[in-house]
C-alpha cells in the first residue's frame, strides 16, 4: 500500500476544517452535523473520522486557526486597513458569525475557553509590542481596550451585518492617542 505524504494528510485535514468553518458560519455549531461537514468537504465518513473522532474536535481545530491579519503597526492607515479586512472577512466568509459562536461556546467549554483566552492574550501582547516603549502610560489598559473594541466591532458585524468601521477606527485611534502621560505645566 503506498504511503500518503504529510502534505496530503495536512491538506485533507485542512479541507475538513475549512468545510466545518463554512458550515459553522452558516448554521452554527449546534445546527451543524457531522453529515453536513462530510457533505461540504466532499470527503467520505472514513476520511473525516480518520482526522477527527467528534465534532467537538473539529470545533477546537477551527478555533485554533486564528486569523493572522493583525496590523504590523498602530498607525491610522494600518488600523483602518485591519478593520476593513475584518469587515471583508465578515462579508465574504461569515467570519464574524463564526467568531461570535466561538466566543459563546468558549463561555461553556473549558477547552475552547483556554484556546480563546490564549488568543486574546496574544492579541493584547501584539498591541503592547507595537506601542512605543518610551511614552506609554499604561500599555496593559491600552491593549485591553484595543482588543475589546476590535472584538466588539466583530460582534456587531455578526449581528448587524455590513457595518462601517469608521467609528471603531476613530475609537481605537483615540485610545492610542492617550498612550502618552499628560503633560502638566
Amino acid at each position: 500500500m503506498p504511503r500518503v505524504s504529510r502534505e496530503h494528510l495536512d491538506a485533507r485535514r485542512q479541507q475538513i476544517v475549512d468545510a466545518a468553518r463554512t458550515c459553522f458560519a452558516e448554521q452554527g455549531f449546534a445546527g451543524t452535523s457531522m453529515t453536513d461537514i462530510i457533505t461540504e468537504s466532499g470527503l467520505s465518513n472514513g476520511a473525516i473520522y480518520r482526522y477527527f473522532t467528534s465534532k467537538d474536535q473539529i470545533v477546537i481545530a477551527v478555533c485554533e486557526q486564528a486569523s493572522s491579519a493583525f496590523p504590523s503597526a498602530l498607525t491610522p492607515e494600518a488600523v483602518t486597513t485591519f478593520l476593513e479586512h475584518v469587515r471583508t472577512l465578515a462579508r465574504e466568509t461569515g467570519h464574524a458569525k463564526l467568531t461570535a459562536q466561538i466566543m459563546a461556546e468558549a463561555a461553556l467549554s473549558p477547552a475552547l475557553s483556554t484556546i480563546v483566552q490564549d488568543q486574546l492574550t496574544a492579541l493584547r501582547n501584539a498591541v503592547i509590542n507595537l506601542l512605543p516603549q518610551d511614552d506609554i502610560q499604561d500599555p496593559d489598559q491600552i491593549a485591553e481596550a484595543f482588543v475589546a473594541i476590535c472584538s466588539g466591532y466583530n460582534q456587531q458585524l455578526a449581528i448587524r451585518g455590513d457595518l462601517d468601521p469608521t467609528p471603531f477606527t476613530n475609537a481605537l485611534l483615540a485610545i492610542l492617542d492617550r498612550r502618552r502621560p499628560e503633560q502638566h505645566c
